[in-house]
């Protein structure tokens, strides 16, 4: 579209005492609405003659300001705006995992939209006007979204009993183990789980929350910012709480309340049994925080782990400001939402640094995000937290490392990073690089905050692994003295590993692999299973070829968190199977792919999709999972529950 942009100047040409008008087509310098009319007139002024005796007229700029005037009315064309501004994003195979445009378009406009306003595209969005921004989310998103019937709502709804079901993603030490007593599930009756129902989340093209099941109940957050209570044997609907923004967090249930946060960096707590809001509040004062990570509640504190996801991908334009956002974790009285305290994880305030080649100024030091769920050791009384990278320079030693802090207080207590120099943001993968820190850049960062466990002897482990492919065995009570390291994946811009693993009670670990590469959906995926005492491999199953190669977004990676439970851990997969491997071979012994579409209860149109952050839950002989990845990914946007022969 931008080749169309062409200057037509229209030229006086005299010879011979003759006149007559010519004109000459060329591509004008950049403008930026109608604030670019001076550079094109000093262009125009400035052009020189192409023949000798021929000279450009003054009648030039009535030509130009037409000409000018018509190409700001036809870029505020919808398709021309998104052409524009957004196309190069949105294409297939591209770095940043944006939406592909027939995803989008099965998205609302409203929440493009927000998108654009004030979530992830903000930086974007700030380079359009309103009726621009409007204009392009009414063209690619769809008018409404479908409501949930209401006889899909239950008919009552009894008191949610505090119980340990599957509350929040994981227990205190990120073991995400299941023991048998609750799980319900066993090696021999896990291949005869079927499809028991299904609910769609309308509207949505992703369904990335991890459930909560407390006490019969299933507390889940959509992608659209709708919390859901629902019944888990029926799913039928108990009540419906909308937060400002999505929630992909897993809630936690406590005190009679349910938290969780939200990608506008809010933070709520909710009435478990009746969805009134108690209390919400901002987990972090900067404007593009976010909450990627699910809570702990301990001791009548929340602590909320904070992501700068949203400053990263503004960073893909030039013109921002880079980069401001310091990564934490933030400690919240439970019953009022108030800060006790704010650890950050890059120990100095963001200051100028300079300017970038656009002339914006640029800041630092910055980034060091918390992606993830934090772990809680309580006998150290410590909270252990895995970091992303530097958004900017200068870099840091609290980047793509374990960070310890104490529980009381947020006081440092000890930090252990794995990669120095590690600068990235959107920009170092986008088109314009002006504002990537680091070229060529390594993005070794940890999706996830280690599994905390006393193994044999009494030894205590905590396993963690990043990007790059690399597990990590620390002692906790040796300030994250190193003990064992061993690189399972080949790593990489998606993994490596991604968002963490479990381990049983028998101390071994088990942890997916991506090596998700774009246009090869054949490469990367796997299960492996460590020893946490030595990091021994056990065995390693590769990921079966996945069958849905024709359809953009397929992979065999498995980015996903694992699930175990005595004999069995359970993975997802890009493709969107979800699997059940036999613990002491790795052997799959159960295979169901969700990509296809399912009748739900709530009668909302649903398909199943890749499942990427999201993790299964094993709670009362059911398998829960969410179903449905948007970006470089298939999306989808289903929540699925299995039980023995579906009864």
């Amino acid at each position: 579209m931008r080749r169309l942009l062409s200057i037509a100047i229209p030229l006086l040409v005299r010879r011979g005492g003759r006149s007559r008008v010519t004109f000459r087509f060329e591509r004008p310098p950049r403008l930026r609405r109608f604030g670019g009319l001076r550079r094109l007139l000093l262009y125009a002024a400035a052009t020189p003659p192409h023949e000798e005796g021929i000279f450009v007229s003054r009648c030039f700029l009535f030509g130009a300001l037409v000409t000018f005037f018509s190409l700001q009315v036809f870029a505020q064309g919808p398709d021309a705006l998104f052409q524009m501004r957004c196309s190069e994003c949105h294409k297939a195979g591209n770095p940043i995992n944006a939406p592909l445009p027939d995803t989008l378009r099965q998205m609302t406009w409203q929440s493009i939209l927000a998108a654009l306003e004030t979530g992830k595209m903000k930086g974007v969005g700030d380079t359009l006007t309103a009726k621009e921004r409007e204009s392009i989310a009414r063209y690619v998103g769809s008018d409404s979204s479908a409501a949930i019937m209401p006889s899909a709502k239950c008919s009552a709804s009894p008191s949610t009993v505090a119980s340990n079901d599957w509350n929040g993603w994981s227990d205190a030490g990120n073991t995400r183990f299941q023991p048998a007593r609750l799980a319900g599930l066993t090696s021999q009756t896990t291949p005869k789980l079927k499809l028991k129902w299904a609910f769609g989340f309308p509207g949505v093209t992703t369904a990335s929350g991890t459930p909560t099941i407390v006490g019969g109940k299933i507390f889940i957050g959509a992608a659209d910012g709708a919390v859901y209570s629902l019944d888990a044997k029926t799913g039928c609907v108990y009540w419906t709480y909308a937060a400002a923004a999505g929630v992909r967090v897993s809630p936690v249930i406590g005190n009679g309340y349910a938290y969780f946060g939200d990608l506008r960096g809010n933070v709520y707590a909710v009435n478990a049994d009746t969805g009134a809001l108690i209390w919400r509040t901002r987990a972090d004062d900067h404007p593009l925080a976010v909450i990627t990570g699910s809570p702990k509640l301990e001791s009548g504190r929340l602590y909320v782990p904070v992501s700068g996801r949203d400053e990263s991908i503004a960073a893909t334009n030039a013109a921002y400001e880079c980069c401001t956002f310091r990564g934490s974790i933030v400690a919240l009285d439970s019953r009022t939402g108030k800060r006790v305290w704010q650890a950050y994880t890059v120990d100095e305030t963001p200051k100028p640094t300079g300017q970038n080649k656009a002339g914006a100024k640029t800041w630092g030091p910055s980034g060091v995000a918390v992606w993830s769920s934090p772990t809680i050791d309580l006998q150290n009384k410590a909270i252990y937290a895995g970091t992303g990278v530097n958004y900017s320079n200068p870099p840091t030693d609290g980047s793509d490392a374990i960070i310890a802090f104490d529980m009381d207080s947020g006081r440092l207590l000890w930090k252990r990073q794995f990669t120095e120099g590690d600068g990235y943001n959107f920009a170092c993968v986008g088109q314009d690089k002006t504002n990537c820190p680091r070229d060529p850049f390594i993005d070794a960062d940890f999706g996830n905050s280690g599994m905390l466990r006393t193994v044999a002897g009494g030894k205590r482990v905590l396993v963690a692994s990043d990007k790059s492919g690399m597990v990590y065995g620390l002692d906790p009570d040796k300030q994250g003295t190193i003990v064992w390291k061993r690189k399972i994946a080949a790593g990489g811009v998606n993994g490596g590993t991604m968002w963490g693993g479990a381990t049983d009670d028998q101390g071994i670990a088990y942890i997916g692999i991506s090596d998700f590469t774009a246009g090869k959906p054949e490469i990367g995926g796997g299960l492996a299973a460590l020893r946490m005492l030595t990091g021994e491999q056990l065995w390693m199953t590769p990921a079966p070829k996945p069958t849905c190669t024709g359809t953009p977004g397929c992979s065999a990676a498995q980015p996903a968190p694992v699930t175990v439970i005595p004999g069995v851990a359970f993975l997802g997969s890009w493709d969107g199977h979800i699997r059940a491997y036999e613990t002491r071979s790795g052997k799959i012994i159960w295979d169901v792919d969700t990509v296809q579409e399912f009748q739900t209860v709530n009668g909302v149109k649903a398909r199943g999709g890749s499942i990427n952050s999201m993790g299964p839950v094993v709670a009362g002989g059911m398998l829960f999972i969410t179903s449905g990845y948007s970006g470089n990914a298939i999306p989808g946007n289903v929540l699925l529950v299995f039980s023995v022969d579906g009864k």
